[in-house]
């Protein structure tokens, strides 16, 4: 699906984050059947990671194995974040998810700011924002007010 590549009011840089599970190897296969996820590497027990690392073309993450203390988000019962991630084609990805059986939490649709975009719960009830650049829009069209120039 060819798509506008920049869009003013989404601006995409690259941030590493690292998300808890209960369960890493559950996590890691999961993520590649329903998300598409490709793993790069994992560490620890190889049947039964610490932690891996992996990707959606060029959105990285890392996994890491739930420490005493901690909980994830369906433990904790509320939301924790919200990872955004753009893809090529945000329609078949949503249908793969969707066919896969994934908790869709919010439709796809086009917002104002010019995402087409869905979201979507994984296994440990961490928050997916699927999107792609439908439109380039200028924040201040939808309301925003700009604080500083980017540059």
């Amino acid at each position: 699906m060819p798509g506008v590549k920049h869009n003013r009011s989404v601006p995409t840089s690259t941030i590493l984050s690292h998300i808890v599970y209960r369960d890493v190897a559950e996590a890691i296969a999961w993520l590649n059947r329903v998300f598409g996820f490709v793993e790069h590497y994992r560490y620890g027990d190889p049947e039964a990671p610490n932690g891996a690392q992996m990707h959606l073309g060029d959105a990285w993450i890392m996994l890491r194995q739930m420490r005493d203390g901690e909980k994830t988000p369906v433990q904790a019962g509320c939301a924790t974040q919200s990872l955004t991630v753009f893809v090529e084609d945000v329609d078949a990805h949503y249908a793969k998810a969707k066919a896969a059986g994934a908790k869709i939490v919010e439709e796809l649709h086009e917002t104002m700011y010019g995402e087409r975009q869905y979201g979507v719960e994984d296994l440990d009830g961490h928050h997916w924002l699927f999107a792609w650049h439908a439109r380039d829009v200028d924040p201040a069209e939808w309301g925003a007010k700009i604080m500083k120039a980017q540059g």
